[in-house]
């Protein structure tokens, strides 16, 4: 008799114990066979080098027959539809690259351009500064007024305090950041410094 541990005992004749045996590398050699059995792979010359693994193509094309040792072969990606390489050799121009004057924006579109950043950079500048003025609110120095457990629970107290005082330096930040990119645009002296709170 065999004992076989396969989570809950059984205890197995040796006839029914070969017979289970034989069964696994039966399966076991179905699924090792297809893992050593390689199609034969021709060689094309040319530019680039191909290998393929289709007997028909590779006797049009006068492909040769690889013959020794393992080929890995790994399958490619095949390009998206309505891509197409570029056949263009030249080299890619550089951000610092010179520009010819017809790339060169109109000094109008420019400074429509500009204005819109500004416009768009002092909403945000306003929503930041509201935001601001709330966190200061709500941190009140860092004395805010204890909510519910809180006055029973100090450490809670400690821990939100010191979530509030973290808000208030993210929106400080916030501000000066928006204040920095509004005095970066041109003409930024006139109206770009809104006084500190």
């Amino acid at each position: 008799m065999v004992f076989l541990d396969c989570g809950v005992c059984f205890l197995m004749h040796k006839s029914r114990w070969i017979g289970l045996s034989m069964t696994l590398v039966g399966v076991a050699a179905l699924f090792v066979a297809p893992a050593q059995a390689q199609e034969r792979v021709y060689r094309c010359e040319g530019k680039p080098v191909e290998y393929i693994n289709n007997p028909e193509v590779a006797k049009t094309r006068g492909c040769k027959l690889m013959e020794g040792g393992n080929i890995t072969i790994v399958q490619g990606t095949a390009p998206q539809a309505g891509t197409a390489p570029r056949a263009s050799t030249a080299p890619r121009s550089t951000p610092t690259a010179s520009r010819s004057a017809n790339d060169r924006i109109d000094a109008t579109a420019q400074r429509q351009r500009d204005s819109d950043a500004r416009a768009i950079l002092e909403a945000e500048l306003r929503k930041a500064e509201e935001r601001l003025t709330l966190a200061r609110k709500e941190y009140a120095n860092g004395e805010p007024e204890k909510q519910g457990i809180e006055s029973r629970n100090y450490q809670r107290y400690l821990d939100r305090v010191a979530e509030l005082k973290a808000a208030v330096g993210r929106a400080e930040s916030d501000v000066e950041g928006i204040r920095r990119e509004l005095g970066r645009l041109p003409g930024a002296s006139s109206a770009s410094a809104p006084a500190a709170q």
